[in-house]
This record gives structure tokens, sequence and C-alpha cells, in this order.
């Protein structure tokens, strides 16, 4: 099982995240959320007429939403002052009614009446206010519909950039070098492919509309406030830097936890990813039960950051809603006294109400999306780290090899993985036809012999020959293609067990994909199930069996018709029945082709035409069967003691 990382490992991480060893592109300091986030922007800008064109939209959907309160407040100054044009008596005068109310001691009255538009004994002006309503309902009306169109379009480029993102992320898969997979956990890869990827697309869906929105609101909203009042509106204005230090102080620590929560979660993938494709090793062993553990740590530690995470980000909203309680306490207050003063009519009030209102919903809306930008941001972040890792050095070569007879030669040949040497002045030569085999313990460098033939990994010094050309002046594909290869664990694809097969060459017609089938004992089982070759297997192979799946990889490879063939171990996970069909199925395979085979069994590869025997990296014996036992050597010995053991 996977265990957690030690706190040097950890730094070491984040340390080559921050720098230049994955790509260069990465920010020097890691997790920060300015520059992951200006990248993410920057995918948006293939589409910046059409954005310019939601900007408009957005603006003029902004102008008839923040102008509406206006119209309702003249809605109200009509309506009051009706009430109280029919208190005054027809046929006196505005002047004299105002002078009138002074006379009489009423100075705060008066006051209002002079900012009312009285029409004394006449009552409340019903065309006017039938006008005013009208337009108040229409410009909500295109308001909505506005905001509803640049929505619709906003949608399309999201999902435009993020279809793209995905695409950026897959064509990535295919160009990484095999050393990046083999230091990662599997299930951290597909968070960042996966998980972090919708992630992405759900906090541009849900934020990039509203940022726009908000924004725009928030400026038209304070031009209207000021223009009403600016005494009322500087009252309103002492919550911005309120508002700033909430999302600064509290925004900052929430991005560190929504990073911790993914990487916890990108770990945790990665535990029942092992867990389920371990499940019967575990319950062989009696390992369920620390399995358990390791999945309630992994689980705890995603809960602390998720649990951190939201809490930070939860406490944006209600903080900025008491600030925005405070204000509107200080607006009615201050706003009631302007009024009995004059010096705003009631409508105006009643306007600047709805506006201080409204102010408070785009940063509620700004407040909301701090968490989802957060934790959206975060996303990114690991994706850009992804798409920044180092790829395979690109080919030198362009032009496909010639047609392969499978003459490989070693010479002088180093490895490393790390500074520690794993092989060292390797010299072989396999001669076309032949069928080499590599024995040796683990950790002695089978397997990467074998992964340097087909360029997994580039040799530190020395070369490696195919018909006296150098591999590395031969492009990747190209080389590739002539060699087959079957490994230890039999890989199938979602599809029928035709389209299996076929995956060895595509354009392969029915008749050949039945002969690769036949040669190879396929044929034997397929034809007892009840769908035959439209038999629909996936990964873990459905209903057949281990060895059966493994027949399948090895009619795919002689489908390919390669030139060179590299068998890992493939009957080491096949009982001894099936094993014997499997031998005949690769030896049918082997049959004039040059192949490398990796054994674990080593009756297996009696019939070698050459069989090397490594240790350390080092090739300590080669020869045949009977050559080696008369040696008396290293093979001799691993031949006993696996003889006694079967015994």
């Amino acid at each position: 099982m996977s265990e957690p990382m030690t706190d040097e490992q950890l730094a070491d991480y984040e340390e080559r995240m921050a720098g230049d060893e994955w790509g260069g592109k990465a920010p020097r300091q890691a997790k920060r959320f300015w520059p992951s986030a200006m990248r993410l922007l920057r995918l948006l800008e293939p589409y910046k007429v059409s954005l310019a064109f939601v900007f408009l939209m957005n603006a003029a959907s902004v102008v008839l939403a923040v102008y509406a309160p206006r119209v309702l407040g003249f809605a109200m100054d009509v309506i009051f002052s009706g009430v109280v044009s029919q208190q005054i008596p027809a046929g006196v005068s505005e002047e004299e009614a105002i002078a009138g109310l002074r006379e009489s001691g009423q100075d705060r009255f008066a006051d209002m009446a002079e900012a009312m538009d009285l029409r004394p004994g006449e009552g409340i002006d019903v065309d006017r206010l039938r006008a005013l309503v009208v337009t108040l309902l229409l410009l909500y009306l295109a308001s909505s519909v506005l905001m509803w169109a640049q929505g619709a379009i906003l949608n399309r480029i999201t999902m435009a950039t993020v279809y793209r993102l995905r695409q950026d992320v897959e064509r990535k898969l295919n160009h990484l070098p095999l050393n990046y997979f083999d230091t990662r956990q599997r299930g951290d890869v597909m968070s960042r492919t996966t998980n972090d990827v919708d992630n992405v697309q759900q906090a541009l869906q849900e934020t990039l509309s509203q940022l726009f929105n908000a924004a725009l609101m928030l400026v038209g909203i304070i031009g209207m406030m000021f223009w009403i009042s600016w005494q009322l509106a500087l009252i309103v204005l002492l919550s911005i830097p309120l508002t700033a230090v909430v999302i600064a102080v509290v925004g900052t620590r929430s991005q560190r936890q929504f990073t911790a929560q993914w990487r916890s979660t990108g770990d945790l993938n990665g535990h029942v990813e092992e867990s389920f494709s371990g499940h019967e090793v575990a319950l062989i062993f009696g390992r369920t039960e620390a399995l358990r553990e390791d999945f309630d740590e992994k689980n705890t530690s995603l809960f602390d950051a998720a649990s951190k995470a939201q809490f930070l980000a939860n406490s944006m909203l209600p903080i900025m809603q008491f600030i925005s309680y405070l204000s509107y306490v200080l607006i009615a207050v201050f706003g009631g006294l302007r009024v009995a003063s004059g010096a705003l009519t009631l409508g105006d009030a009643t306007a600047f109400i709805q506006y201080s209102r409204q102010f408070n919903q785009p940063l509620g809306e700004l407040a909301g999306m701090a968490q989802m930008l957060q934790s959206g941001v975060a996303s990114a972040e690991r994706i850009f780290e992804f798409l920044d890792a180092e790829e395979e050095p690109a080919d030198t070569a362009t032009a496909a090899p010639p047609a392969v007879r499978g003459d490989v030669q070693f010479r002088d040949v180093a490895f490393s993985y790390t500074d520690d040497p794993l092989i060292q002045d390797l010299t072989l030569h396999v001669r076309p036809g032949q069928t080499a085999a590599i024995v040796g313990p683990t950790g002695a460098g089978k397997t990467t012999l074998v992964n340097l033939i087909m360029r997994f990994y580039d040799v530190d010094s020395g070369s490696i020959l195919i018909d006296g050309t150098d591999i590395r002046d031969m492009p990747r594909a190209g080389l590739r293609s002539n060699i087959g290869m079957v490994l230890q664990d039999a890989v199938l694809f979602e599809g029928t067990i035709m389209d299996n097969i076929r995956y060895g060459r595509l354009d392969a017609t029915d008749e050949e994909v039945l002969e690769a089938a036949k040669a190879t004992y396929v044929d034997r089982f397929v034809r007892s199930l009840p769908e035959g070759y439209d038999t629909v297997v996936d990964q873990d192979g459905g209903s057949i069996s281990a060895g059966e799946r493994q027949l399948i990889t090895i009619a795919r490879a002689f489908l390919a018709r390669p030139a060179v063939l590299i068998l890992d171990e493939a009957t080491s996970s096949v009982d001894t029945r099936t094993e014997v069909l499997v031998q005949k199925a690769m030896n049918a395979l082997r049959s004039q082709r040059t192949s490398f085979v990796i054994a674990h069994r080593l009756s297996t590869i009696r019939d070698a035409d050459l069989i090397l025997v490594m240790q350390s990296g080092r090739i300590v014996e080669q020869g045949t069967h009977a050559e080696l036992l008369e040696r008396r050597g290293t093979y001799y010995q691993l031949n006993q003691s696996q003889f006694a053991g079967e015994n």
C-alpha cells in the first residue's frame, strides 16, 4: 500500500513544483492565487471579441437595472406629493401653501413641501404614475433579457475553454515520459486530469458571468448614490475597506486550505484505486485492516483540510452581512433626518435605500464567489503544474526506419534513474530471429533493459542499435511500431474481444484478426462464449480468466507483426494449466522474430537461444540453458532453488 509522504519528500515535491524542474513555467512560489488566476483568464483570450460583446450587453443590463430604483423613487414622489396636495384647498398656490405652513410654525414640514411637486386640490397624478410604472416594468424586463443572453454566451465560452483545456491535458498525457507516471500516484494524476478539470469548469460557469455583473453593478450603484446624496453615499462606502480586509485575510487563508484539500483528494483517490486493484491480495494476506486504517488516515486528512477551507470561505458571507446591516441602520437614521430637513425627497430616500440594498448584493455575490474562486484556482494551479511537467525530449529524427530485421546490439550501455547507476557497461548482441531470455533477482535491471529498447528511457551513455542504427536516430513512433510487447499484467480495453485483438493493427481485416486468434489459441475459448468474438470485456477482463486475457494480448501482438518482441514475465500471473497454452501461443508469436523474454519460471526459457543472467545491472552470465547449467554458476543456483521449490 502507499505510504504518506515524509516531510522531506513533501518539501522536495513542493520545491520541484515551485521551480523549473518540471517545465519552468510554474510560479517560483507554489500555491499563489494571482499567477494561477491570471493564467486561467488567459485561456479566454481566443474569445475576447465575444467577451467584449458580452461586456456591452452586461453594461446595458446594469444601466437599466441601476436606473430602475430611481424611477421607483420618482413614482413614490408622485404618490406622496399627490397625497399632500389633496390636503391643500384648491385655488391656493404652492408658494402660498408653503408660506402658510411656515406661519403656523411647521417649518420642517414646509421644508419637505418645498421639495415636492405640489398640485393643490388635484391629488395623485395617475397618468404620470402609470407611465412611471410601465417604464419601471420595461426597464426590469429589458435588463433580465440582456442578462439571460449574456449568460448563455458566457456559458458557451466557458464550455469551449474547458473543452480546449481537456484537449491540452489529453495531449500532455501522450507526451509525458514514463518516469513521470513511475514517480507519482496514479490517483493523483487522475485527480488532476479529471476532478480538477471538472472543478475549474464549475468555477468558471458559476463566477465568470457574476464577476462582470457584480463589478459593473457596483460602479453603477455607487454613481447613482452619489447623484442622490454624496453624504449618504460616503456612509455606504465605509463598508468597502472593511469588506476588502475580510476578503484579503480570509481569502488568502482559505486558498491555502483549498490547495491542501485537493492534494488530499488526490492522495485518497490513489489509495482507493490501489485498494480496489489489490483487493484480493489484501484479503489473502489479511491486510484489509491496515488498508482501512490507511484510508481513515487519508480520509481524516481530507476532512480536516476541507473543513478548514469551508469554514474560512463560509465565514465571509456572515461577516459581510453584518457590515451590510450596520450600513443599513446608519442610512435609515441619517437619511430620515435629511428627508425631514427637506434636503431629500421621500422618493430619493426610497431610491437610495434600494441602492444601498443593491450595493450589498454584488458585494455579497463577490463574497460568495470567493469560495468557488479559491477552489477553482487551486484546481487550475494543479492542472498547470501537470501541463508544465517536462515532456519526452523531441525526436531529432523524422524519417521512418527501414524494414527492421531485428539485429539488436547494446554497446557499453549505462543508465540510472537517480544518481545511483542501475545498468553499467552492458554489451550484448542478439541476432535476427534469436530468443534472448533475461533472468535475475528483483532489481537486477531486467525490465529496465527492455524499457531502454522501447526508448521509454534514453541511455546515459553508450548506444543501442537495431540493424546497425542507433535507436536515438529513429522516431519513437517508428521504432515502437516495429516492437511488440506482452506485459505481465494483461491490459484490455473496454470493447469486444475482436476490438481488443485488432488494437495491435487497426487496419487489419476480420480474417487477419481470426488468423491471429487461431495461431495464439484464443479461438479455442472464444468459440465457447455465447457472443463469441463480440463478447464485451473491459480492463478487468469481465468473465474471462487471467490466462485467457493474456492469450488475447498475445494475439494482439501477433497481429501487429513486430520484428522485435518483448515478453515481460507474461506467464507469471497464470495458472500452470493455462501456462501450457500461453507458452504455446508465445512460441508461435516468437517464431522468426527477435525476442527478449523476461522470465521468472526458468522452465519456460529452456529452449532460448541465449540466456542472460543479470545482477546489479550487469550481465554476469550468458549462454544456453545447457551451457549455463554446466558452469554451475548463478543460473545453476537459480535453477536448483526453483526446481527444489517445485518439487
